[in-house]
């Protein structure tokens, strides 16, 4: 849907949707120097809500930055077998970028190394990073960039805690375990509801998620769903629970690798 369609108010709460996204992502652009002069940034098109309103906001920024850099977006057919070939395609192609479709199967490895029933997103999460990854230094991109939100982080804040015993989340800005990556969350400070609504408006050909019948995270799942109720009950708890991952006080939790527990007293008391 184009801006020439809304009225006068969906127009106004338009702008200021627009507006907040654009704040939201150049903040946290900002705060965690993700992108610099003459980076050539990878976007990661998975052909979801969030990676097409990723690439839209990195355009809109892109326009009025005080630094030059370049987009490149990529997409990864898994070949699946309900993948619908050209819909994420024509949508990059449409952009008037530089832009990649790399096609690997993934689906026959997942189908031969995971037994029936079994979740297959760990693995197909692995061999989809790996890929770009490679795809990244064939390309001598110097970033990559991720759509996920600040509602994924929060989400993945309570799976390690709950599921693997640790206080980690996704950081905004990553370097690859090999040295030769560099991973971005342009979209760390933007709430999922936000781009919820920007997807609804400009009707994004969203990839339906029927195209993976092998199994889904249903841990990531109750997670995020024991964060909407939290919400419903207790307004704007999700957003002092993310907060709180930017105020960290080592001194105050029991980690003696992060934080130095020999103190002593001043002199003389």
């Amino acid at each position: 849907m184009s801006t020439q369609e809304l009225n006068q108010k969906q127009v106004y709460n338009f702008n200021k949707l627009q507006k907040r996204l654009r704040h939201a992502a150049g903040k946290a652009i900002a705060d965690f120097n993700m992108i610099e002069a003459g980076d050539r940034v990878m976007v990661c098109m998975s052909g979801g809500k969030d990676s097409y309103a990723l690439l839209e906001i990195l355009q809109s920024l892109q326009r009025s930055a005080p630094v030059d850099f370049e987009l490149v977006p990529v997409h990864l057919n898994g070949m699946f077998p309900k993948y619908p070939e050209g819909v994420v395609e024509d949508y990059m192609r449409r952009t008037g970028l530089e832009y990649h479709v790399i096609r690997e199967d993934i689906h026959s490895i997942i189908t031969d190394k995971i037994p029936d029933g079994k979740n297959i997103c760990s693995l197909c999460s692995r061999l989809r990073r790996g890929i770009l990854y490679r795809t990244a230094r064939e390309l001598k991109i110097t970033k990559i960039a991720l759509g996920h939100h600040a509602d994924d982080i929060l989400a993945t804040f309570f799976l390690n805690l709950f599921y693997a015993g640790k206080l980690k989340s996704m950081p905004p800005k990553l370097l690859t375990d090999d040295g030769d990556n560099i991973v971005i969350r342009p979209l760390a400070y933007c709430r999922e509801k936000d781009l919820i609504k920007l997807a609804e408006i400009r009707e994004y050909p969203i990839l339906s998620k029927d195209i993976c019948s092998l199994g889904e995270n249903k841990m990531r799942k109750e997670i995020e769903e024991m964060i909407r109720n939290w919400d419903k009950q207790y307004h704007g708890r999700s957003e002092i629970m993310f907060k709180a991952l930017k105020d960290i006080c080592l001194s105050h939790l029991l980690d003696t690798r992060t934080y130095d527990f020999n103190l002593k007293v001043k002199d003389g008391n």
